[in-house]
C-alpha cells in the first residue's frame, strides 16, 4: 500500500474502470475482486479503513446460531439462507488469512436437561447445514469438563454444555490486509477522503466523484466508468446523492461491546443463549481480554455512538447469571459501539428480527451500484455479487471471480510455528512475536527489520502490551495510517485492550507520527489533546474517570 501522499498523487487526474466508495469489509472486498478480474479499480474511504462498522463487530466468523434458531421458530427461509451462505464463506476467510482468523469452540451452558436436548439438536442442524465446510462436530461436555475450560462458569446446577465450532478474527486488521492485497494487485486506494459530490454526464450517469482530503482540505475528482456504493450504514446518503428520488432502504442497529479482564485459563467462548429480551450474547477470549456483546437497538445517524452505563449494565446482567463471580462495571477496561446496516422493506419489525442478508441494488437512472446490508462473514460473497453487477453494467461477460482461494497479504509462508521462528530470528519476546504475527502475518519481518534499522523503534509502545513502536512507523509508511485513532485502535489494537493504556500511549504514538506525517509541534499537541479528550468522554459515559479502567 502506498503512503497517503503518494496515493493521492496517483489518483489525481487518473481514470478507472471502477470506483468503490467505502473501505470497510464490503468495499475492500469489492475493490479486491474487481481488480483481480482485470478491472482498473480505485477505492475511496471517508475515514480510515474499517474505522466504522467493520471494526465494531463481535470478531466472529460465523453462520449465526441465532439466525438458525429464528429460521426454525419463525419458519423463515431467508434466515436459513443467511446461515447457509455464511457457514460456507467462513472457511474461505480462515483459509485466506490464517494469521488473522482461527477456529474456536463455543460453549452453550445448560442448567436443565431439556436445554441439553434443545441446543444439542440445534447445533447438529448447524453441523448438517455446514456440511463439508464444518469445522468439527458439535458435542456435549459434562459439567466438570465445561468448568475446566471456562473457569468463571457457575458450576452449581450445571448439567453440562453443548459445544460447537465457529471462527474468530481480527476485523480491523483483516480489512487492512484486504486493502494491502488489493494494492499489490495494482489497485489504488486512499483513506480520510469522503465523497462530497457526484458529477454526471448529459445522460444523468455518474462519471466523477469529488473527494476531499480530510487532513489537508485538498479536493480532486475521481473519474470512473462504474461507481459502487459500499458504505454500510451510510449507503442511503450516497444513494440519495446519486439520485434524490430514491427512498431510504436501511434501518440502523447499534451494537455495543465491552472488554473485561480475562482469566488466562479460559480456552473457549461462551454463549448466553437467550437474554431477557430474546437475544444471544457472546463472551469471547480476544487478544488477552474477554469480549462481551452485543446489544441490538435501533438508532439513527444522529445518535451518539458511545457505550452507555445502561448498556454496560445490560450486558453484565445477562452474563453474570452464568458466572461463579459476577463482574462489576468498574472492571470494564474498554468498549466500543457501532452501527449495523440492515435492509428493510418497511416499518414494524424490530432490528433484531431483520435479515442480515445483503442486496445489490442498481439504480438505472444514475448507474450507481449499491451493496446493502450483509455481515462480515459474507463480505466476499457480497463483493462477488456486486462485481458481477459491475461486469453486466460494463457489457462484459460475467465471471472470473477468484477470491474464494486468494490468500491475503501476509499469509504466504505463514504457519503456526511462525511466531517462534520470528522470536528466534529477531530476539524479541514470545508475546511480541505472537502479537506481530497475529497483526501482520509474514509481513511482521518488515516491521522488525524497521526496528532493527532504527533501534529506538524496538521499544514497547507502552508497558503491559506487546506492540512495539516500529508498528506505528510501519503503519504510517505502508498502511496509510494518518491519525492516533488509526494506529492505537485499528493497527495495533491497543485501544481495544485498555483505554488507560491507550491514553498513556498517545504521546508516544504522536511523537512517532509527528516524524512520519511531518506534523509541527502544535499539530502534535492537538492530536494528543483531541484523542485524550475523546477517550475520556467515552470512559465518563459508563461512569469511569481516567485511571479507573484497570489495565
Amino acid at each position: 500500500m502506498r503512503h497517503r501522499t503518494e496515493a493521492w498523487r496517483k489518483i489525481d487526474g487518473a481514470s478507472f474502470d471502477v470506483c468503490v466508495i467505502g473501505g470497510g469489509a464490503t468495499g475492500s472486498g469489492c475493490g479486491l475482486d474487481a481488480q483481480l478480474r482485470g478491472l482498473n479499480t480505485v477505492l475511496i474511504e471517508a475515514g480510515d479503513f474499517a474505522s466504522a462498522t467493520s471494526s465494531r463487530s463481535t470478531k466472529l466468523i460465523h453462520g449465526g446460531i441465532r439466525y438458525l434458531q429464528e429460521a426454525v421458530t419463525d419458519l423463515d427461509p431467508g434466515q436459513y439462507h443467511v446461515v447457509q451462505q455464511a457457514l460456507r464463506e467462513r472457511r474461505f476467510m480462515l483459509d485466506n488469512a490464517p494469521f488473522l482468523a482461527h477456529t474456536m469452540e463455543f460453549l452453550v451452558p445448560c442448567y436443565r436437561w431439556w436445554e441439553v436436548a434443545y441446543y444439542g439438536v440445534g447445533t447438529k442442524i448447524y453441523d448438517r447445514i455446514a456440511g463439508q465446510h464444518n469445522f468439527f462436530p458439535s458435542k456435549f461436555r459434562g459439567a466438570r469438563d465445561a468448568v475446566a475450560r471456562w473457569p468463571l462458569l457457575r458450576g452449581s446446577g450445571l448439567k453440562g454444555a453443548i459445544v460447537y465450532g465457529d471462527g474468530q478474527f481480527d476485523d480491523a486488521r483483516f480489512a487492512v490486509a484486504l486493502v494491502q492485497t488489493f494494492s499489490e494487485a495494482g489497485g489504488e486506494a486512499v483513506n480520510h477522503a469522503p465523497v462530497i459530490a457526484l458529477h454526471k454526464d448529459a445522460g444523468g450517469k455518474i462519471v466523477e466523484a469529488e473527494i476531499e482530503d480530510q487532513l489537508s482540505g485538498a479536493r480532486m475528482r475521481v473519474r470512473a466508468r462504474v461507481f459502487v456504493n459500499a458504505t454500510g450504514p451510510y449507503s442511503d446518503h450516497i444513494r440519495t446523492m446519486a439520485n434524490p428520488a430514491l427512498e431510504n432502504r436501511l434501518r440502523l442497529s447499534k451494537g455495543v461491546h465491552i472488554l473485561l479482564p480475562l482469566d488466562e485459563r479460559t480456552r473457549d467462548a461462551m454463549v448466553v443463549p437467550k437474554t431477557d429480551d430474546g437475544r444471544v450474547i457472546f463472551a469471547i477470549p480476544w487478544l488477552g481480554r474477554l469480549l462481551v456483546g452485543t446489544t441490538d437497538d435501533e438508532v439513527t445517524q444522529e445518535d451518539e455512538l458511545v457505550v452507555k452505563r445502561s448498556e454496560v449494565g445490560y450486558l453484565l446482567q445477562q452474563l453474570n447469571r452464568y458466572l461463579l463471580r459476577p463482574f462489576r462495571a468498574e472492571e470494564v477496561v474498554g468498549g466500543f459501539a457501532g452501527m449495523r446496516p440492515l435492509v428493510s422493506s418497511g416499518e414494524g419489525s424490530k432490528t433484531k428480527k431483520l435479515l442480515r442478508e445483503h442486496e445489490v441494488e442498481v439504480d438505472r437512472e444514475s448507474g450507481l451500484i449499491s451493496v446493502l446490508g450483509g455481515k462480515w462473514t459474507t463480505y466476499r460473497a457480497m463483493a462477488e455479487d456486486a462485481i458481477d453487477a459491475v461486469q453486466r453494467q460494463l457489457g462484459l461477460a460475467v465471471g472470473g471471480c477468484v477470491t474464494r482461494e486468494h490468500p491475503l497479504n501476509g499469509s504466504k509462508g505463514y504457519s503456526n510455528a511462525y511466531p517462534q521462528s520470528l522470536a528466534a530470528a529477531y530476539l524479541v519476546s514470545g508475546t511480541t512475536a505472537r502479537h506481530l504475527s497475529e497483526k501482520f502475518g509474514t509481513r511482521a519481518t518488515a516491521v522488525l527489520e524497521l526496528a532493527k534499522q532504527e533501534p529506538e523503534l524496538s521499544a514497547l509502545v507502552v508497558a503491559g502490551y506487546p506492540a512495539i513502536r516500529a508498528e506505528i512507523a510501519y503503519a504510517a509508511r505502508n498502511e496509510m495510517a494518518a491519525t492516533l485513532d488509526d494506529v492505537l485502535e485499528r493497527r495495533t489494537g491497543l485501544q481495544f485492550f485498555s483505554w488507560n493504556a491507550a491514553l498513556e500511549a498517545a504521546p508516544v504514538a504522536a511523537e512517532i507520527m509527528q516524524h512520519e506525517m511531518d506534523w509541527d509541534d502544535a499539530e502534535t499537541e492537538r492530536a494528543v489533546s483531541d484523542y485524550v479528550d475523546t477517550l475520556s468522554v467515552w470512559m465518563q459515559k459508563i461512569g469511569l474517570a481516567k485511571g479507573e479502567a484497570k489495565a
